[in-house]
């Protein structure tokens, strides 16, 4: 017999967004800078930068599946290099990369697009990377109860990269480890040869 399914929507808060305000403050903003917004090629640039913003900050809606775990798999479920595009809450520009996402199934298991599904709720937002590793392990810990969830994220941010120290091509990596996985030695060790960065970085 198939695996019984339990489908959850999921489905980030709800925030009103208003475009035409938004289009109207990316006017006004891009003119406090100098920057002209009545030529043929920049006309409609506050919209599409409104409707690009818009989109950036808005995680798709998704039906988390899980399966009856009927055959004991008992080893590491992993999904390595998910892409990871979200924006810096201090600076509002993006930072990309890759997560690796990776589980000790208990009684479920996870339909595996889901893990992208889930990295993508939690990226679609303002955001520091730090926070966005542990909500991708918390909620994944809550919602499949598995015997052990573990989350590495390497990216590169665009507010270290184009302005300040103007730092190109730094990545930053971030981890959590839950249960089995922080708590045993040979778990941890096996998860993080798999996850930790090969050369060339976020791109390699």
């Amino acid at each position: 017999m198939d695996a019984v399914v339990r489908p959850l929507r999921v489905t980030a808060p709800e925030a009103g967004v208003d475009l035409a305000g938004a289009e109207r403050a990316a006017r006004d903003f891009l003119t406090a800078l100098g920057v002209p917004t009545d030529g043929e090629a920049t006309a409609g640039t506050p919209g599409r930068m409104a409707r690009a913003y818009a989109e950036m900050l808005a995680p798709r809606p998704f039906d988390l599946t899980t399966f009856d775990n009927d055959e004991g798999y008992d080893e590491l479920v992993l999904a390595r290099r998910i892409p990871v595009a979200s924006v810096c809450e201090h600076h509002m520009l993006p930072f990309v990369g890759v997560a690796h996402v990776g589980y000790l199934p208990g009684e479920r298991i996870l339909g595996l697009s889901k893990l992208a599904r889930v990295v993508e709720l939690f990226a679609r937002r303002p955001q520091v990377q730090e926070r966005l590793t542990k909500q991708v392990a918390d909620w994944l810990d809550e919602h499949l109860s598995p015997r052990g969830v573990g989350v590495v994220v390497e990216a590169e941010h665009m507010c270290m990269s184009l302005r300040g120290v103007r730092s190109e091509g730094t990545s930053t990596i971030t981890s959590t480890l839950l249960g089995t996985l922080r708590e045993d030695p040979r778990s941890r060790s096996e998860f993080l040869a798999l996850t930790m960065p090969r050369p060339g970085g976020v791109h390699g």
